[in-house]
């Protein structure tokens, strides 16, 4: 199966909308090759700015671009696009609810040998936590280009997190379609649901294949919204199989995990199980072995998923 990183599919697809909407304009932080918006400027470059080592600035650049008229993409990595910048998200681009799209590569524990102070575990907790912003995390290529087409038509302020290593290609059929705010139901079960998102979502199907083996059936929904999240797809998988495992590579506070836990404890309380990074950093490594090292592995899902089950 082919693997292709979810930040190389960003930069086909915003080459591509670039060249069929003129309003797009790109903004990078002095990454353009590392966040593949490179693609855009070889093609649109009268509509690219290279904005330097000004995170702030760019946010702020991109919100007056919003205010023009303008779709402006803004990019550079996770960790300093929502922590350096998240004054100006929340003040420049939110409170007004601006038509600002970041994308940010380089997420999660999966930048490898960049080490802890690169990898940025808290985006989606930072990003989730602002009124107005809306929080995609695609799980594959295909999930990536169908996000872009699906922000660019939607107005207001959008956070999509992206990674930098190659993941499998999971969502080429036919059949699948990109909805904001609704999560896709990949695999049926009745014995308990797991509830993924970004790179888990192979995982988590992984894990699926393995408890089948076993004679475990269960349901897996790739989250690919973390905000607005699929409250009915929850409640739902709550009421039909009585547990939930999340996944996600980000810390279990404010992510997915916590997401879901709100929804569950307000409307069908069942046991939560959350697989994700504990209240730690991250350190330098090769991805696989810092997603083994972190528990975020098919093994770890299927642990957690007959832990939860022992539960019930």
């Amino acid at each position: 199966m082919k693997k292709i990183a979810t930040r190389e599919a960003y930069g086909k697809a915003l080459a591509k909308i670039g060249q069929e909407n003129d309003n797009i304009v790109v903004l990078d932080a002095d990454l353009s090759k590392s966040t593949k918006t490179a693609d855009f400027k070889a093609v649109c470059p009268e509509r690219f700015i290279n904005m330097g080592i000004a995170e702030g600035n760019m946010m702020s650049v991109a919100a007056g671009m919003a205010a023009c008229g303008k779709i402006p993409f803004a990019s550079t990595f996770a960790v300093f696009a929502t922590g350096r910048a998240f004054e100006q998200i929340r003040n420049s681009i939110c409170y007004p609810k601006l038509n600002v799209k970041v994308c940010a590569t380089h997420a999660g524990i999966t930048v490898g040998e960049d080490g802890a102070s690169h990898q940025s575990v808290e985006d989606i907790s930072l990003m989730r936590s602002i009124p107005n912003m809306v929080v995609i995390s695609p799980s594959d290529a295909v999930e990536t280009e169908a996000a872009i087409e699906a922000i660019v038509k939607y107005n207001g302020p959008c956070y999509v997190r992206l990674g930098r290593s190659a993941v499998t290609v999971i969502n080429d059929n036919a059949d699948y379609k990109f909805e904001i705010g609704k999560g896709v139901t990949l695999r049926e079960g009745k014995e308990a649901t797991i509830i993924a998102t970004g790179v888990m979502v192979e995982a988590a199907l992984e894990a699926f294949n393995v408890l089948a083996e076993e004679g475990i059936k269960v349901r897996v929904v790739n989250m690919h919204t973390i905000k607005p999240i699929d409250e009915e797809a929850i409640i739902s998988a709550a009421r039909e199989t009585g547990l939930i495992i999340t996944a996600e590579e980000h810390s279990i506070i404010g992510g997915l995990g916590s997401a879901v836990a709100e929804v569950v404890t307000g409307n069908c309380p069942v046991p939560v199980l959350r697989v994700g990074i504990k209240d730690v950093f991250g350190e330098s490594g090769k991805p696989a072995e810092l997603l083994k090292a972190y528990g975020l592995t098919a093994e770890d899902i299927v642990k957690a998923v007959k832990h939860g089950i022992s539960m019930k």
